[in-house]
């Protein structure tokens, strides 16, 4: 990503950017660490780090960039290396750095601080095909997992059962990490869209949701089904398919040139005529990447333009209070003329017994 920053940087109105959040870090160098600070400037790029991470970091961050252990400080490291390289406006992840370390940093620099803007947001935006691979990697990975704990979901067992095998089996088949921490609710808590797994037990007529992925080389995955134990009733069934129709319109109206809020309305109405949209309470779809959110966000309102090389979620719900809900989610690649689903997972309602 060096040359692709560098190319950003010198349409921009600073000279250098100060990387300090572990995402972006990992965007830049693609080396993942607890601890560093990278910069990149037009001559080239640095990440300085502590003892815990500086062999592997040597080892694995390729050309373009100077690897090196801090010592006293990382703002004498980085003062050091805008001397050398003629630097004198830095900028900052406005979006990530608190007041506190703000405060540290513009107190300890030489060189101006000035915020960086949407120059690494827009970029992790559009999605080289490396990193296109690497998610879709994630998703083989948990639909493989969800396959084989289907068989396990059945009356007696517990939601916090389901979840934990979801992730060991995810671990076990080269997961890195959860994307973010399983959602499994059943029965009335399948209505909770960020439900919290419990010692509930699965009863017969329950709908189960689960909402789940893992990364690969730091991106992720995620994909939601819904399933239901021994039997659904009609109106199960009925709200099911609504969801997924409205899943398949949105799938169909996403690709480049089209707006958030129209690919989030293409779902939403259908769901609406159906008398649910009050049940419909969230956005159609957010990013994915490094971070299990973030830009761009299919929902109302939302004026941005897709484009080629964006991957966003595709999760439209119905939620009940008191009752039930149901959420179906795959992961879409923008494309030149349209979209690919990269979730192959099927979609049909599973009774599972």
């Amino acid at each position: 990503m060096l040359k692709q920053i560098q190319d950003a940087l010198r349409q921009a109105d600073f000279d250098a950017v100060l990387i300090t959040s572990p995402q972006n870090r990992r965007y830049a160098t693609g080396f993942p660490s607890s601890a560093g600070v990278c910069m990149i400037d037009a001559k080239g790029g640095y990440l300085f780090t502590d003892f815990r991470y500086i062999e592997a970091a040597k080892k694995r961050i390729g050309k373009g960039f100077f690897v090196d252990m801090v010592r006293r400080s990382y703002a004498d490291m980085v003062n050091a290396a805008c001397r050398q390289d003629g630097v004198k406006t830095i900028a900052y992840e406005e979006g990530f750095m608190t007041c506190a370390d703000y405060t540290q940093w513009e107190q300890a620099l030489e060189a101006k601080m000035v915020p960086m803007g949407s120059l690494l947001g827009d970029l992790r935006e559009v999605k080289r095909q490396e990193e296109i691979d690497c998610c879709i990697a994630a998703q083989r990975i948990a639909e493989r997992a969800l396959a084989e704990t289907l068989p396990d979901i059945r009356a007696g067992v517990t939601e916090k059962h389901i979840a934990a095998l979801l992730e060991f089996r995810m671990l076990d088949y080269g997961g890195e990490k959860m994307s973010f921490d399983p959602i499994v609710v059943s029965g009335k808590k399948s209505s909770m869209p960020h439900g919290v797994p419990s010692e509930k037990v699965l009863e017969p007529g329950d709908f189960v949701t689960m909402d789940f992925g893992c990364t690969v080389e730091g991106y992720c995955s995620d994909m939601t089904r819904t399933v239901a134990v021994e039997y659904a009733t009609e109106e199960m069934e009925k709200v099911y398919q609504i969801v997924l129709r409205a899943q398949e319109a949105g799938i169909a109206a996403a690709k480049p040139g089209v707006t958030g809020a129209m690919v989030d309305k293409a779902a939403r109405d259908i769901i609406a005529a159906e008398g649910y949209g009050a049940c419909f309470g969230h956005s159609f779809g957010h990013g994915i990447g490094i971070d299990i959110h973030e830009q761009p966000v299919a929902a109302p309102r939302i004026q941005k333009k897709l484009e080629a090389g964006n991957i966003i979620s595709a999760e439209p719900g119905i939620y009940i209070p008191g009752r039930f809900g149901v959420r179906i989610e795959d992961m879409l690649c923008i494309t030149p003329d349209g979209c690919l689903d990269l979730t192959n997972a099927p979609k049909q309602l599973t009774i599972c017994k």
